[in-house]
């Protein structure tokens, strides 16, 4: 078993407590799912929000999914002058046997724009 990084993003419409946990749940399950992943699987997660999303910690959503024994983390992005708003980021660090150029990266809704080269 390899260690592996895996990112993802996605945007949401406004600083709204469902947004950030529907869209967090959408983000975490899709990483789950294309990477072939159970919680077991997870070491950590690093969740990080534009400074313009305050109204909930998105690692709320993933407890809410079963990472009930995984590290998470929230931590606010750099406020970039122009990068786009209302972005949920994950970094999850994984056990798997796939190599690194196997891992699924998932970039949903208007975050598809920050990884063209591998948005799906």
């Amino acid at each position: 078993m390899a260690v592996r990084a895996v990112r993802g993003a996605t945007q949401i419409d406004a600083d709204d407590r469902d947004q950030i946990l529907e869209a967090t749940t959408e983000l975490v399950s899709e990483v789950m799912a294309r990477n072939g992943l159970s919680t077991d699987d997870v070491i950590s997660v690093i969740f990080t929000v534009t400074p313009d999303l305050t109204a909930e910690f998105p690692a709320l959503a993933a407890r809410k999914l079963g990472f009930h024994e995984v590290p998470l983390l929230c931590a606010t992005e750099i406020g970039v002058p122009g990068s786009l708003p209302r972005v949920i980021r994950l970094m999850a660090h994984i056990e798997t046997d796939r190599p690194r150029s196997d891992v699924q990266h998932v970039y949903l809704r208007g975050a598809t724009a920050l990884r063209l080269d591998i948005a799906q």
